[in-house]
Parts: C-alpha cells; sequence; structure tokens
C-alpha cells in the first residue's frame, strides 16, 4: 500500500470514529472549539448540534461573502457545519453542497439535513460521498468553493486545487479556513496519524499554498494568518479523555498506543484522535510551527 493510501484510510478511520462519537455543540469542549475559530453563539444555535464536532479552524461563511441564489461547494463538509450555514446565506434559491470521502461524515450530514435544527430540513442542501481530488460536479457549475480544516488532510494538494479550479465558474472564488506551516514540524508531529487527522502533519508551508494556487491558474491569491489559537484543540481532547470510556486511548481497541496515551509515530490511529492530539499539545505549541490562515483565490474570466 503506498503512504498516500495509507493516509487516506486512517483519516477515513479517524473521521468515521468522530462521526460516531457523539461529539455536538452540546459539549463544551466541541462549543469552546467553534468559537474559538470565529463562530457566534448565534449560527452554532441555527444549526444542528450533532453538524458541529470540534474539527474547525475557522469560518469559511463567515468571509465567503455568500449571496442569494449562489451554489456553494464545501469541501470535506464532515457534518453539515458550514453547509447548513452557507445554504441559509444562498437561500432558497441558491444550493449547498458537501463533499466528503469518509461514509459515516455523509450519513451525519444527511440526518442532520433531514431534522434541521428545530425539525425543520434544509431543503436547499445535499451531500456527496467522494474525494476532494475527484470531484462529482460538473466543470464551471459553482460560485464558491470553501473548506475548513481540510485541504492539508489531501495527500495530492496539487490535484485539490486544480479540481477546485475546474468546478469554479469564471470569476468563482475560493474562500478556505486551513491549518499552513509556517517552518517545518518536528518528526513526531509530522509522522503523527493525530496529528494528520488533526490537520496538522499534512499540511503545506504558507509560501507553497501561495505558489500552487497561482499554478493551478487562480488569481488574486491572499494566504492570511487568523492569529486564532490553534491548542485551542486540547479543550475537546481533554473532554473526550475523561468523559468517555468508549474514547480512552488505553481501551483495547487502540493501536500502537502507550500506556500513558502518548502517539505513537507509526500511521495507526486509536479510538479517540481528539485525546492524542491534546497529548501532542502538552508537549508542542502548535502556534511556533502552524497557523489558522484564511485563503482567498478566484479563477480569472469574469468581474472580480
Amino acid at each position: 500500500m503506498s503512504r498516500s493510501n495509507e493516509i487516506i484510510q486512517n483519516v477515513q478511520r479517524g473521521y468515521g470514529t468522530v462521526a460516531n462519537s457523539g461529539l455536538s455543540s452540546k459539549n463544551q469542549g466541541v462549543t469552546a472549539v467553534a468559537r474559538a475559530f470565529g463562530y457566534t453563539v448565534e449560527e452554532l444555535a441555527s444549526i444542528p448540534a450533532e453538524a458541529n464536532m470540534g474539527l474547525s479552524c475557522g469560518n469559511p461563511t463567515a468571509m465567503a461573502g455568500l449571496k442569494p441564489g449562489e451554489t456553494v461547494v464545501d469541501l470535506g463538509c464532515g457534518g453539515g457545519l458550514d453547509v447548513f450555514l452557507a445554504a441559509q446565506k444562498v437561500g432558497p434559491t441558491g444550493q449547498a453542497i458537501g463533499i466528503d470521502m469518509t461514509p459515516e461524515m455523509i450519513q451525519r450530514a444527511r440526518e442532520n439535513a433531514r431534522r434541521g435544527p428545530n425539525g425543520q430540513p434544509f431543503n436547499n442542501v445535499e451531500f456527496h460521498l467522494a474525494a476532494i481530488d475527484k470531484l462529482p460536479l460538473p466543470a464551471a457549475s459553482v460560485d464558491c468553493v470553501i473548506s475548513n480544516c481540510v485541504l492539508n488532510l489531501a495527500p495530492d494538494k496539487k490535484a485539490v486545487f486544480r479540481e477546485i479550479f475546474r468546478i469554479l465558474k469564471p470569476g468563482g472564488r475560493v474562500a478556505v479556513s486551513d491549518i499552513a506551516l509556517k517552518k517545518p514540524l518536528p518528526e513526531e508531529l509530522a509522522k503523527n496519524v493525530s496529528a494528520w487527522v488533526g490537520c496538522l502533519a499534512g499540511a503545506i508551508l504558507i509560501e507553497e499554498y501561495q505558489r500552487e494556487l497561482p499554478a493551478a491558474g487562480f488569481q488574486h491569491v491572499q494566504v492570511i494568518d487568523s492569529g486564532a489559537d490553534l491548542n485551542a484543540y486540547g479543550a475537546v481532547g481533554k473532554q473526550a479523555a475523561c468523559c468517555s470510556p468508549a474514547m480512552d486511548a488505553r481501551s483495547s481497541d487502540s493501536r500502537n498506543v502507550s500506556p500513558a496515551g502518548c502517539c505513537s509515530t507509526k500511521l495507526t490511529i486509536s479510538r479517540d484522535f481528539h485525546a492524542e492530539l491534546a497529548a501532542l499539545i502538552q508537549r508542542y505549541d502548535l502556534n511556533e510551527y502552524a497557523a489558522s490562515v484564511k485563503v482567498f483565490a478566484v479563477r480569472p474570466g469574469g468581474e472580480v
């Protein structure tokens, strides 16, 4: 098995575990992460609590400038958090589409869409099970592409940038929240699967973002450090480690995890990567190596 396929399988397994974990806005740590990365109390109250699992590194819908009637695509939609917020902004004449490669996440997102925040279903959303470097969408069919802490997970980021360019209409735009590196990671972080699933080990340097998006054809590229505290992820990990025995990193289903709950440097996954990521945060200041960034870009050919 290639390293890329191994990474993909471990990412799917990790996010499948999170999708089935019961984490939601009802958990204090999950809400703390969402608030730390820019979501308001009102936004979180307007969507199903189960759509938020503490996986964000920004709030892309707040910076996307979405308008009624637009079509917006969320790459790596998870439980539908940003899709549901986008759906409210584009309104009944618009469409919000979620893409995710993890079956459990798509199932959770569709269930959330059916019940809505107050029992009222979202009628202008749809979800597709697919990889973000092979999107099941026509060329030049989308006004805006958003994503939240997911592009860093893709082994072939150049392919993802090409796919985004392909599906955008001329003049279409990218508004992405992601993790980008300020400097190379220490070996333990670079090889750790919890850091991969936690959106850190797969991140590229800020300079690489600034280079590769224009190489894919984009103009007006901006990569802006949001200044958000990446160590906020520890809030979910601490809660997960103490509130649910099923998430204990020392359980019999964990693999290559020491009795102390520390992460292995092998590409294997334990029952709860939030708890393992929290253990890494105790040893490393993530802000020293990486940043939560706001990424903007435009496909040329239309009005900017």
